[in-house]
């Protein structure tokens, strides 16, 4: 149920996806309570912001494009290899980022943040905040379904939408069977069109109507989802989220299966999972914390580990232009490396 968060708690509370991946609560919370004075402020420039925490990564044509802690984004036109921090009107840690083109591109963050580049990421603008509501609670994912409309979820249940681009967000969370204001942490479309949103206590919800209207699953998990992803098939969907639980559903989320992850010693994978990647080439990546990497060529059917020499916890992931897979997370962006060793097919979601 809602009630009064206190400042330290809010992220250990409104942002469990962070907690999944091992980052500290009480850093981002003391981070948060410092800046809060100087929201308004612009993010500083940092040197360091490359090795700091990065929450979300997205291509903007063939730009790479991170958020993360401060108000920090950066850009890469080199794959990866080298990192420009953005111009951005806030100091509040962003957790999320998607691009419709090359040029327009959307963040999302605490304060219930949302913010708005039409350069690729080198500027940005405010096109929403409520620092008032919950406290600042953070939104945590977002999703363009064309250039004007899209969806921003978050803590406490909120659902935000809009048809003109950002220029005006309204708040839709009733449009969810949600009494208990549970914490909305991934949603994603599949190659049908069908919408879903996933989040705390399991819930799973599923639009056919381009969101206008939407529907709650039963879900196959009681434990927080933090991630959805198309699974390439026209029918086919993937949720995942705390201690390596992955679903799939060949039917649009109306019966799931089990989809164990054999890690070291026979044993199964309990790391919790954040994010995933699905490839034009038919792969699906996903990743989470302990510096977790797994990948599925059978439509998320099944999994493997991808051995990593690190135990760094993973946020998200984008494949670049030149087929590499670069990841960001508890350090900055960890490691820009082709799978296998193999350059993959190039694909923007």
């Amino acid at each position: 149920m809602r009630g009064h968060v206190p400042a330290l708690l809010r992220l250990a509370v409104a942002a469990p996806l962070l907690m999944s991946l091992g980052f500290s609560p009480a850093a981002l919370a003391q981070q948060e309570t410092n800046d809060s004075a100087n929201q308004a402020d612009y993010a500083v420039l940092s040197n360091k912001a490359v090795h700091g925490l990065l929450l979300g990564i997205a291509r903007a044509g063939t730009r790479l494009v991170a958020v993360g802690e401060r108000g920090h984004i950066l850009y890469s036109d080199d794959n990866g290899s080298h990192w420009t921090q953005a111009k951005v009107p806030t100091r509040q840690v962003l957790t999320a980022v998607r691009f419709v083109d090359a040029q327009n591109g959307w963040a999302v963050g605490y304060d219930k943040l949302i913010l708005h580049s039409a350069d690729g990421g080198e500027s940005w603008s405010v096109q929403h905040a409520d620092p008032a509501s919950d406290e600042g609670a953070p939104l945590l994912d977002l999703l363009f379904t064309d250039e004007n409309t899209g969806f921003a979820i978050g803590a406490y249940g909120a659902l935000y939408n809009t048809t003109d681009a950002g220029k005006h967000w309204q708040e839709v969370s009733d449009w969810l069977d949600n009494p208990d204001g549970y914490h909305l942490n991934g949603i994603a479309q599949t190659t049908d069109g069908t919408l879903f949103i996933v989040g705390e206590a399991g819930s799973i919800f599923r639009s056919r109507s381009k969101g206008l209207t939407w529907e709650t699953l039963q879900s196959p998990y009681d434990g927080s989802l933090f991630g959805v992803l198309g699974s390439g098939q026209s029918s086919g969907v993937l949720v995942f989220g705390l201690r390596g639980h992955i679903y799939h559903s060949t039917d649009l989320g109306e019966n799931w299966q089990r989809v164990a992850v054999q890690a070291a010693a026979g044993n199964l994978l309990e790391y919790g999972l954040s994010s995933g990647l699905r490839t034009s080439d038919g792969r699906i990546f996903l990743v989470g914390h302990g510096g977790t990497l797994l990948q599925s060529r059978d439509f998320g059917q099944s999994f493997q580990i991808e051995p990593r020499s690190d135990l760094l916890s993973l946020s998200q992931l984008a494949l670049a232009a030149n087929g590499n897979l670069v990841l960001v997370g508890q350090a900055g962006v960890l490691v820009t490396a082709a799978a296998d060793g193999k350059p993959l097919a190039v694909s923007q979601r």
